[in-house]
């Protein structure tokens, strides 16, 4: 068996470094801790995709045995397009698993080892993988959301609203539709005024800048055409989307909500008042954040 090509990693977005900085600011957070309760099930380095010589896997929290909902989510890890890691969707994949959910975590290529779309083709690869396999993991048909935090989910809304026009599919023809999207501070239009001041002005470039391969004046319709909110229509699914104290990193969100308002499409913002950017991954925030994912994909 032939050895698996070498890749470049980028580690600067790793828990502990930012816990020490955001701890700071916010002496109110702690970092969780991830306890399992019997009959839960976790399935890790599953491989769901080989491209270029290399395997990419994905990490699987199943709910206790005869707890299933039925339902699943497969969460887009953050970390600037460039840096993260699918371990740091563990504590909120656990307790969602402990509610009856079945959490997929996929490990796809940074902006390091490959630019633009590279990563997006890689989870819909993810996505069609967790289909085709539902019924193994307790999922019904049209059981599967889509969710992503901070630049994650830029891409999870990317992903799910463009799924109809499928530009970011492993092959044609892909069904890679899911059933509701969640946003955790993500970015839904990148051309936005307010992410604009912040991604585009930066230098030297932004890491969104770089992943897309260069500045909003050189590549407009790219910066667009990775824009969630250009993909709006009568087929997006239900979203619900958690803010920090930050609106930046829900640019977009006023437009995209009123595109899902017109269409009469479910969905909700929750605002963490005070919360630090990367609330996902700190207790007290944490418990409040899996209460209200799985208020939402039940339709309450």
């Amino acid at each position: 068996m032939a050895a698996q090509s070498l890749f470049p990693v980028d580690d600067s977005f790793n828990v502990a470094r930012r816990f020490e900085a955001d701890r700071i600011a916010h002496p109110e957070i702690r970092l969780p801790e991830v306890r399992t309760g019997a009959g839960q099930r976790m399935l890790f380095d599953q491989r769901y995709r080989q491209i270029d010589g290399r395997d990419l896997h994905l990490d699987v929290f199943l709910p206790p045995v005869g707890r299933s909902n039925g339902l699943g989510i497969l969460l887009i890890h953050g970390g600037a397009w460039a840096s993260g890691n699918k371990s740091h969707s563990y504590p909120l994949a656990n307790l969602l698993a402990q509610r009856g959910y079945a959490v997929f975590m996929p490990e796809f290529r940074l902006s390091p080892e490959a630019a633009y779309p590279a990563a997006l083709i890689d989870v819909n690869a993810a996505i069609l993988w967790v289909k085709a396999r539902g019924a193994e993991f307790g999922l019904r048909p049209d059981g599967l959301a889509l969710g992503g935090d901070s630049s994650g989910g830029q891409m999870a809304a990317l992903l799910a609203y463009s799924a109809a026009a499928g530009p970011f599919a492993p092959q044609a023809g892909a069904d890679t539709r899911v059933r509701a999207l969640i946003d955790l501070d993500g970015v839904l239009d990148m051309t936005d005024s307010l992410v604009l001041e912040h991604e585009d002005a930066a230098r030297p470039a932004s890491p969104f800048a770089r992943w897309v391969g260069g500045n909003y004046a050189s590549q407009t319709a790219r910066w667009r055409a990775a824009s969630a909110a250009t993909y709006v229509d009568a087929q997006s699914p239900p979203t619900l989307i958690l803010g920090s104290g930050y609106p930046r990193f829900t640019g977009g969100r006023m437009r995209v909500q009123a595109a899902l308002d017109r269409h009469g499409i479910r969905n909700r913002f929750v605002k963490l008042d005070g919360a630090p950017h990367t609330f996902w991954l700190y207790d007290p925030y944490l418990p409040r954040v899996a209460a209200e994912i799985d208020r939402f994909l039940r339709g309450r």
